[in-house]
């Protein structure tokens, strides 16, 4: 860098002091301003780290234009609010560990990063330290053979204190997130790096923990964690308890001791990591010496991959990161940890803390259901696979704020797990009259009139909903006659339990015969379809009963007809994306559903358009479902935010009529 890199340091408390410190002694950073809510704390801090200027709120710090960088340190329930503020302020971002209190907070604030392209690390200074890269240089080298086993600790004893942060629910206290997010993020890289790659993910993770009566925190636990690879590793933290703190690590040829692995050599020095390799006849000591201060190695880290908007291993890039808060999650569950920031009647407005609201800039766009008075997003939020109450509020008041308002849920989907989540969210956020809330029941094996109404009637207690604004069945059972189904939907539309209704996996014969029914009794029929249709054709049903819509005949009848369809598996299920391809058969889903000698044929056409355009292969085949000539509204299941992001430019795809027909191969 041409000049030093202006930071400014978001809150003043003692490891803000740390840093500032190791800041001064940077090679690439300069403090140029300071933050704290007590202007009085914000002038002492500066008085004592030479300062220029202090500001008495965050939002001053946010609006300097001096300052290029931030480095946030407040309590753990604020970094997710301040870390997104600093990236729509267009400030890089070093975000003090844990980066959120959950998996949730931290995708949020990592796609508040890309979305304004800026820098964003979490706060581990240990894997800015020579020492790890020395690590990782002898399990590359395979000193000790192959890794086997992992041993790390963080863990100390303090005093007791309700108000205290290290105690204190409402602050996020405990020991996982405080330091037992070190040894989790050791043993995922040590695993990775075993294994050639930056860190990995764990197969499964076992957790045991003590929580504190009062606070409901963690005082102390542990847990084994499963690697590829058969790697195991045990993990311990606490703040109720005093541990080793230390690395082991034991190989198939010997083993590795780090007696500092957190917080080695703060203000530079020598430190020293333990060896007894194949080739060794006795423990030999490897030191590992530096100038440089510990947090100044961390400041100079970000400056280095500035430009890349993410660090490379050993530091945290964004994936290691979230990566890192998905296990820690695995173990806090595992252990029935929960935040009280994390429940729905807390958890009220978005992790930025404004009031929900669309974005100016939100690219959705609107159709209309017959018989339906409100508008409805093209694009359908599927809520089948979000884990919890912090997860659904995520995806849901992003996918709000980026125009969307219907969501589609059913009776089967998690238990009623799946509808019970979706309702928290709409009543926490006050948003009942502005969503669309699409449910779905009578699923076989209890495909009936009767099972339809008592399912309907428990979906409506699990949503707290008052009413549905399209219930779909979920399933087609033709030994009934449509008579039946359709006197008792239209018993429900009287009632107000239901606005108008369709169905999911019908043919579209019976669909007619449904509807004639209707018109011929003076009662309301169909407004909508759910079955699948995508540019690949759905080779093998996803699930038994699923029925497609692809086909010409299906096409022209829906264009005559023009009954909305709000189609599953729009993009299907991945095969436009990279995990796709003739050589690719590892999601055995896939292969089975999709793969076959004409799809490959269409993918390879949307991944020529699509470099055409400027857009992704995905946009393009959610773009052929949008641009059909009769009403759609595709159902999209992002598990991550980025999956929502990456979907929605396909809203602004115009395909011409000769595009489309090309794309399946009609042209």
């Amino acid at each position: 860098m041409a000049e030093k890199l202006a930071w400014g340091l978001l809150a003043t408390g003692n490891i803000a002091k740390a840093f500032a410190k190791g800041l001064a002694h940077s090679k690439t950073g300069k403090l140029v301003a300071c933050a704290s809510r007590d202007k009085a704390k914000s002038e002492k801090f500066g008085a004592e780290f030479g300062c220029p200027k202090c500001y008495g709120s965050y939002e001053e710090l946010l609006a300097d234009k001096e300052v290029q960088a931030v480095y946030i340190s407040t309590p753990h329930p604020m970094h997710a609010e301040w870390a997104i503020k600093t990236a729509e302020a267009g400030k890089h971002i070093l975000c003090e560990k844990p980066i959120g209190m959950n998996h949730p907070e931290a995708m949020a604030i990592v796609e508040a990063a890309r979305r304004n392209n800026v820098f964003v690390m979490e706060a581990f200074m240990y894997r800015c330290h020579p020492q790890t890269a020395k690590l990782v240089e002898l399990l590359k080298e395979k000193v000790i053979g192959e890794v086997k086993f992992i041993h790390a600790t963080f863990s100390f004893q303090s005093g007791f204190n309700p108000e205290g942060r290290l105690w204190k629910n409402e602050l996020g206290g405990g020991g996982i997130l405080d330091v037992g997010c070190y040894p989790v993020s050791m043993a995922r890289l040590i695993a990775g790096v075993a294994k050639g790659k930056p860190f990995a993910e764990p197969i499964d993770v076992k957790g045991v923990g003590v929580l504190h009566p009062e606070t409901k925190i963690d005082a102390y636990a542990a847990a084994v964690l499963k690697f590829p690879g058969d790697i195991l590793a045990t993990v311990a933290t606490g703040v109720g308890a005093n541990h080793e703190n230390g690395v082991r690590v034991f190989g198939h040829d010997g083993w590795i001791f780090i007696p500092s692995p957190w917080i080695p050599a703060r203000e530079g020095g020598k430190v020293t990591i333990t060896v007894k390799g194949k080739n060794d006849k006795e423990p030999r000591e490897i030191a590992v010496e530096t100038g440089d201060y510990l947090y100044g190695l961390e400041a100079d880290t970000v400056a280095q991959y500035l430009e890349a908007r993410g660090a490379a291993s050993p530091a945290m890039s964004p994936e290691d990161t979230l990566g890192n808060m998905l296990a820690l999650d695995r173990w806090r569950e595992s252990i029935g940890l929960v935040y009280e920031c994390e429940k729905p009647e807390k958890f009220v407005k978005p992790l930025h803390g404004r009031p929900l609201a669309r974005r100016k800039d939100a690219p959705m766009k609107y159709g209309t259901v017959k018989g339906l008075g409100k508008q409805v997003s093209r694009l359908v939020m599927g809520v089948d696979n979000q884990r919890t109450f912090a997860h659904a509020a995520v995806m849901f008041d992003d996918f709000f704020e980026q125009g969307g308002n219907c969501f589609d849920t059913a009776y089967i989907y998690g238990g009623g797990h799946s509808e019970r989540l979706l309702g928290q969210w709409i009543r926490s956020r006050n948003l009942r009259e502005q969503v669309v809330l699409l449910d779905k029941g009578a699923h076989t094996p209890h495909c009936n009139p009767k099972a339809l109404t008592s399912q309907l009637l428990e979906s409506l207690d699990r949503t707290q909903a008052g009413y549905v604004d399209i219930y779909m069945m979920h399933r087609d059972n033709p030994e009934i006659p449509v008579a039946e189904f359709c006197d008792v939907l239209n018993e429900h539309v009287r009632a107000g339990r239901i606005k108008v209704f369709g169905g999911s996996n019908w043919s579209l014969e019976r669909v007619e015969a449904f509807n004639a029914y209707a018109v011929s009794k003076g009662l309301q029929g169909m407004s909508a379809v759910s079955n699948n249709f995508s540019l690949a054709r759905m080779v093998d049903p996803v699930w038994g009963g699923c029925i497609a819509a692809s086909d010409p005949k299906s096409r022209a009848w829906l264009e005559k007809h023009q009954l909305a369809l709000m189609p599953w598996s729009s993009q299907a299920r991945g095969f436009f994306t990279e995990r796709a391809g003739p050589d690719k058969r590892e999601d055995g889903e896939l292969v089975r559903c999709w793969y076959s000698d004409d799809n490959f044929q269409r993918r390879d056409r949307a991944f020529e358009l699509a470099k055409k355009k400027g857009v992704l292969p995905i946009n393009i085949a959610l773009a052929y479902v949008l641009c059909q000539p009769f009403p759609t509204f595709p159902l999209i299941g992002p598990r991550i935010l980025n999956e929502t992001t990456t979907s929605l430019p396909g809203l602004g795809v115009e395909l011409t009529a000769q595009e489309v027909k090309w794309l399946n191969l009609e042209a």
